[in-house]
């Protein structure tokens, strides 16, 4: 399969057809290029914000490498007529990736989640993958995003931190929108906006058995674990993408 066969054109985007043992080794390619790359992983949610948001789409645009995050995206291939091999979350990267990571001593950095979170997980995956070298975490304070001098630091720390691989997990569309505003200025080889990775790895959120996320229903588990946060979100997320589907059927 050559690289024109390994992309579908999806909801507007060019969505690489890869299995996450693919995307793996794509990931080291970037890294080896020493040039700032970013990495996406789009769902039903991204798909619906793409319509609404200008830097999100922006962000979209820039990106080296978008894997399929959802079940909803690999059905909606498969009606569209360029079926994706297989599903290739973003929160199941940094555990996919370690090992490679370890192997090939590549400094990782964990940006995001709740204080003590990151470093739980890098513990945990450290522990899984030895030698695996962690360059540094940070869980921003909230409201960061919109501070100039906030932004700044960390992009200080990223830098002193010299990591081969950012891993983003400040939500959607925030982690999106910011790595790729300073991937560039961060300087790391490859940035990769991982969801709720460092959640689940740390054990700080129950993540969906693996029989429900083949499924597809592992947005229907985390709805039912914070449906404060979470329903709005599925509910009308999940309304659009379905009319977006209808929409490129008809066309």
């Amino acid at each position: 399969m050559d690289a024109a066969e390994k992309k579908c054109r999806l909801f507007g985007l060019s969505v690489d057809n890869l299995t996450m043992a693919e995307a793996v080794v794509e990931i080291e390619k970037l890294i080896l290029a020493r040039r700032p790359a970013l990495v996406l992983t789009p769902n039903a949610q991204h798909i619906s914000l793409l319509r609404s948001k200008a830097d999100f789409r922006a962000a979209y645009a820039a990106a080296d490498l978008i894997l399929a995050d959802s079940a909803p995206l690999l059905w909606s291939s498969r009606l569209l007529g360029c079926p994706l091999r297989e599903r290739v979350a973003g929160s199941d990267i940094p555990d996919a990736f370690s090992g490679v990571a370890a192997r090939g001593s590549y400094r990782l950095f964990f940006l995001g989640a709740a204080p003590g979170v990151a470093e739980r997980a890098a513990d945990i995956l450290a522990k899984k993958n030895p030698g695996l070298r962690v360059a540094g975490v940070y869980a921003p304070p909230w409201g960061f995003e919109g501070r100039r001098e906030m932004n700044d630091e960390i992009v200080r720390k990223i830098r002193a931190a010299q990591p081969d691989v950012l891993f983003v997990a400040l939500g959607t569309p925030k982690g999106e929108i910011w790595a790729w505003k300073h991937k560039d200025t961060a300087g790391v080889p490859v940035t990769i906006c991982c969801g709720a990775a460092l959640d689940f790895i740390s054990g700080n959120k129950k993540r969906a058995p693996r029989w429900l996320q083949k499924l597809g229903f592992e947005w229907f588990y985390r709805a039912l674990h914070e449906p404060r946060r979470l329903w709005k979100r599925y509910l009308v997320g999940n309304t659009h993408f379905v009319i977006l589907l209808a929409k490129e059927l008809l066309k």
